[in-house]
């Protein structure tokens, strides 16, 4: 394998060859910086090339391993998202409105550094991270990988690009409403929202955003969470391990304000190709209605309360788009009284909604068809843009509200190309579980459907 072809080899390959003295941090850096660029060029991925930083950070790596140190990502290339503060840069959210370097690095980046990771970007996302789309007037239309008329998703759209494109093997995500699993599912990565509270820097929109990070194999997300995160069991160990048999409930139950989208031929025949494999694997599959009563629906109070507390942060706040500022004033209404009620609705509901169904994991669609186009979305105010997207994304801002462990797997691709996934999800703390299934579920003859 070349240089070229373990840019996109993963962590766990990658760190392999260095360990081997195959190549260098640097020779690694190098090759990724290049690709990067060369995909920036189609995809429009990318807020700020770290060229300068990440050949510090590649010296450094080096240093280390010819010292002895053997962590599991030194010297591993990321693209940061554009979401998290590196000292001296402008951590813009996808906006114009700010403006001003952070003064230190984000506890993530803290992290990312300690374990020798090599920063070489930061990469595009939708204003303040609203938005299903990765589209702003700051930064422009970012596109997906696999058909450049389509988005890669958001809000992490700029990291999933780069990452489906083959032009860095890991970028960090951040997920509030699931920012990490439309991305992934839209440009077919593994994309892995852990029970909140595991990773740092984390917390955002009252409780209901968490960091994680993309990958195109279950393994190297494994690591990426497990060397930067607080998890118990080991994730990597998880990820290799047969699953036990689980009890799995299917369910096509959409969450929306208004009516869901239906649900498209394809993702319904990978969902039902999903459970047949699991089925025939020896787990009970069943059919479930999940209730998204008024304790699921409360997560609109701490969406819409977090965008207006994120547009009011802002640097210059008259500098956001016209749609932003819309959507801001609807959480205006939301004192500290309603968010702290919704927080704990989420907490009842996420404690409970497994055992009330009597269920260990949920198998869904992520998404109600394949990506959208680019400009779906144009032209819409505030109010009309979070409908449109509530009924196309019904399926995954319940589990941030709930604080639940949920994956987007890759399910095939459609017949243009584009990428299909389909979501699990798991109880509070229960990672491993939800890992280990998305470990076998990868190398089973369903993960190639």
């Amino acid at each position: 394998m070349d240089v070229d072809e373990i840019v996109a080899a993963g962590a766990t390959q990658q760190v392999a060859a260095m360990r081997s003295g195959a190549l260098s941090s640097r020779d690694l850096t190098v090759a990724t910086l290049a690709a990067v660029e060369r995909e920036n060029a189609r995809l429009n991925a990318v807020v700020e090339l770290l060229a300068d930083l990440a050949f510090d950070a590649a010296a450094d790596a080096d240093r280390r391993r010819s010292d002895g140190d053997d962590r599991p990502l030194l010297g591993v290339p990321i693209a940061i998202k554009n979401d998290l503060d590196i000292a001296g840069h402008v951590t813009a959210y996808g906006s114009r409105a700010n403006t001003k370097p952070a003064v230190a690095d984000a506890e993530l980046i803290t992290r990312i550094r300690g374990a020798g990771m090599v920063p070489v970007a930061t990469t595009t996302l939708p204003e303040l991270a609203i938005f299903g789309f990765t589209e702003s007037v700051a930064h422009g239309i970012t596109r997906n990988p696999h058909h450049l008329d389509h988005s890669p998703g958001g809000s992490s759209g700029g990291s999933a690009a780069l990452v489906g494109a083959g032009a860095v093997s890991a970028a960090t995500a951040s997920d509030g409403a699931g920012s990490v699993r439309i991305p992934a599912a839209s440009c077919g990565l593994v994309g892995f929202k852990p029970t909140h509270g595991t990773m740092p820097s984390s917390g955002g929109w009252h409780g209901m955003s968490t960091q994680s990070g993309l990958a195109q194999r279950v393994a190297d997300v494994a690591v990426y969470l497990q060397n930067l995160g607080t998890f118990d069991p080991d994730l990597v160990e998880a990820a290799a391990t047969e699953p036990a048999p689980l009890r799995i409930g299917v369910s096509t139950s959409a969450s929306a304000a208004t009516r869901a989208q239906p649900l498209d031929p394809a993702i319904r025949a990978a969902l039902d190709v999903t459970a047949s494999a699991l089925d025939r694997a020896g787990h009970d599959v069943r059919e479930v209605s999940i209730p998204y009563k008024l304790d699921a629906r409360l997560l609109a109070v701490r969406f819409l309360a977090g965008i207006r507390d994120m547009a009011a942060a802002a640097d210059d706040a008259a500098r956001l788009e016209k749609r932003t500022r819309q959507i801001a004033r609807l959480g205006r209404p939301f004192g500290p009284g309603s968010i702290v009620r919704a927080r704990n609705a989420g907490d009842r509901w996420g404690g409970t909604v497994h055992d009330d169904l009597g269920v260990d994991i949920l198998l869904t669609p992520v998404m109600s068809g394949p990506a959208l186009p680019v400009g779906n979305f144009d032209g819409r105010g505030g109010l009309r843009t979070v409908l449109g997207m509530n009924t196309f994304y019904p399926y995954t801002a319940q589990w941030n509200h709930a604080g639940t462990p949920a994956v987007s797997m890759p399910a095939g691709r459609t017949d243009d190309g584009l990428p299909l996934a389909v979501q699990l999800i798991a109880r509070r703390g229960d990672d491993a579980t939800l890992m280990s299934l998305a470990g076998w579920l990868e190398r089973s003859p369903a993960g190639d459907r």
